[in-house]
């Protein structure tokens, strides 16, 4: 019995060590398996170091078309989620009232055409030949006058005839003199024609009346509404009958292009992204579909990064506003669409003065061709931001 109660101890002894060996297998499992997880997201979060990935979301231009004139609607031709051609006619008001002007004011231009055709041509060979006439029946009128005034002097100094029959022949020589004078006077002016003050005077009031003509077409030409570029109708806001203002929207257009990547660049990214810098874009709704694009635009001002930007560490950073353009957008990219661009660093940029904003190099396809125009910078409250 004393043997037995001695040796009991024994495997609890043994049991000591074995349980701390398991205990620190079990930490350095842990620990091990904490480090290779720290490489593996450290790894994640340096990613790639020969490119910069950009998160954002696809941003597209909205346009709210109007009729310029005010009327009864005729006629909507499309409506919410077609696709429409620039120059495509989306909708008609009544032009009755219109047409009327413009014959109106066709017809003020014919008359003044006329009146300046008249003053350019000066005075018609008939109307010179009457002059002409007037002025040999003035010079005989003239002849038989002085006749009689020099035979009724002769009389009155003989006290033949009285002084008042003199009288009257000097009176109607004299007023024969005058006669012949105005239609002298005539005859020249009909031979040179108007006078230049009537004839710019004329061709002054035929401008204003084509203009006014050329206005009256372009508001009739207003009652039909184009579309102003590729797009897709996003809403139909009036209807058939309804009576509209100058300048009320009929619909809501998204252009179709430009398209471009709205995303933020941190400030250790910023001297290493430049203006037409080529680009690789990817959306979740396509993973094994590459849009090709090219840095647009870099925000000269910083802000802080707006909370749709899903990544929590730079949302209290201050980052700059980028624009990313697609070069040959399609249907596939929709307003809002979250997208992650890939630019890569071994890109050179150009020469200054050569590089051009609106276009990457080397780039084909129906991007942008005028001049890009950033979007106003953002304002945000930088308590609200954080």
């Amino acid at each position: 019995m004393t043997e037995s109660t001695s040796d009991s101890p024994q495997p609890k002894a043994d049991a000591i060590p074995s349980r701390r060996r398991r205990v620190l297998l079990g930490v350095g499992v842990v620990l091990g398996l904490a480090f290779i997880a720290a490489i593996i997201w450290r790894h994640e979060k340096r990613g790639n170091p020969d490119e910069i990935v950009l998160y954002g979301n696809i941003d597209v231009r909205e346009v709210d078309v109007a009729f310029n004139e005010g009327d009864r609607i005729v006629a909507m031709y499309v409506d919410e989620g077609d696709r429409v051609e620039a120059g495509q006619l989306l909708a008609e008001l009544d032009d009755s009232r219109l047409e009327h002007v413009v014959l109106e004011a066709e017809a003020r231009v014919t008359a003044q055409r006329a009146v300046v055709a008249r003053f350019e041509h000066g005075s018609r060979p008939e109307e010179i030949e009457r002059a002409r006439a007037e002025v040999a029946a003035a010079e005989a009128e003239l002849a038989d006058a002085r006749a009689v005034h020099e035979r009724q002097q002769k009389l009155a100094r003989a006290n033949v005839v009285s002084k008042q029959l003199a009288d009257d022949a000097l009176s109607a020589f004299l007023a024969a003199e005058a006669r012949l004078k105005i239609a002298r006077e005539n005859l020249r002016l009909a031979i040179e024609g108007p006078r230049f003050e009537d004839k710019e005077a004329a061709r002054a009031r035929l401008l204003a009346d084509e203009n006014a003509l050329e206005l009256a077409r372009h508001r009739l030409a207003d009652t039909k509404l184009h579309a102003p570029a590729d797009a897709i109708v996003l809403t139909r806001i009036l209807e058939p009958g309804a009576i509209v203002l100058p300048n009320s929207p009929a619909y809501t257009l998204a252009l179709t292009d430009p398209v471009w990547v709205r995303a933020y660049l941190t400030e250790t990214d910023l001297g290493r992204v430049f203006p037409g810098m080529k680009a690789e874009i990817r959306t979740d709704s396509f993973p094994d579909r590459t849009y090709h694009g090219w840095v647009g635009f870099i925000s000269p001002t910083a802000e802080f990064t707006p909370k749709p930007v899903e990544t929590p560490e730079l949302r209290t950073s201050l980052v700059y506003r980028t624009r990313i353009f697609v070069d040959t957008p399609d249907h596939t990219l929709r307003q809002g669409m979250p997208v992650t661009v890939h630019l890569s660093l071994d890109q050179e940029p150009e020469e200054p003065g050569t590089r051009s904003t609106t276009a990457a190099p080397g780039a084909t396809g129906s991007g942008p061709t005028r001049p890009d125009t950033p979007d106003p910078p953002e304002t945000t409250d930088p308590r609200t931001s954080q």
